[in-house]
């Protein structure tokens, strides 16, 4: 399997929660110790009664809003296992003709082209519970196990939604260079410790772990087996134990994964 990463953005994006994380920690500690600071000043009939009111009202917010979009940035392009990792992982055993590209697109950060068929895979790396029915998820944890996951910004979301979206996504893309191109989109959980109750999903629910079920592996595989042609019938009137040679079988080329590649990687120059 050929895998094409967007390195230059991944590497940038790591670098940038990186920074947030130490800027906002920087930004939290120095404005409570000028706070403290100009408190002690005010204490000593200094003027600048103002200054010291309105400032840690300045800094604070600041710091607030920059430590969650580093949690977010963190959890997104730091927090291991890696959606890109992970997926490798999972589909290790596949045809040598797919291919996987990630961080090209968004909403569509993951596509797989493969001979079963085009993917928008939508990851997910929380590692709670959570139940899924038809296109309705729904998160098992306490209240206080809640309020950080909004305080985090790593609520599970609807992974539903965002699955169809990166299909028509990547469809809207292939359009443009092929036509008649069915993109199916995925929900892949990366982290092993997930815990889904799945009840008749509108959109297939797997786990990039081999170990866990449904995986990714196993329904690439099962959509092999459901395309393979069945086996040409043995004509009749062969006497048992005569001719023992197995009949033969058609082989399935699948879709040529090559041209679709080369068209995806076409419309992804031009949409930049």
């Amino acid at each position: 399997m050929r895998i094409e990463t967007n390195l230059r953005l991944a590497q940038r994006n790591r670098r940038i929660a990186h920074f947030l994380f130490f800027f906002s920690m920087a930004v939290l500690v120095g404005g409570f110790i000028i706070a403290n600071t100009q408190l002690t000043a005010v204490n000593e009939d200094n003027p600048n009664v103002a200054v010291s009111i309105l400032l840690p009202w300045l800094v604070l917010p600041i710091g607030f809003i920059c430590t969650i979009i580093s949690v977010r940035m963190t959890n997104l392009w730091i927090r291991k296992p890696r959606p890109e990792e992970a997926i490798r992982d999972g589909l290790k055993g596949i045809s040598k003709k797919s291919v996987l590209y990630n961080y090209y697109h968004f909403p569509a950060r993951h596509v797989l082209i493969a001979p079963q068929g085009v993917f928008a895979v939508v990851t997910r790396f929380q590692e709670g519970k959570f139940r899924v029915e038809g296109d309705k998820w729904s998160t098992q944890a306490s209240f206080f196990s809640r309020f950080m996951r909004f305080f985090r910004r790593d609520d599970i979301g609807n992974p539903t939604e965002d699955a169809r979206k990166a299909s028509a996504h990547v469809k809207s893309l292939l359009d443009k260079k092929t036509q008649g191109i069915e993109v199916q989109p995925l929900i892949v959980f990366v982290d092993p410790r997930a815990q889904v109750d799945i009840e008749n999903p509108t959109v297939p629910v797997l786990f990039a772990d081999e170990n866990r079920k449904p995986n990714l592996r196993d329904y690439l595989r099962d959509l092999s087996q459901q395309q393979q042609p069945e086996k040409v019938a043995q004509p009749q009137g062969k006497k048992k134990g005569g001719d023992k040679s197995k009949a033969p079988e058609k082989e399935t080329a699948g879709l040529d994964t090559e041209t679709i590649a080369d068209a995806f990687e076409e419309a992804t120059l031009e949409a930049r």
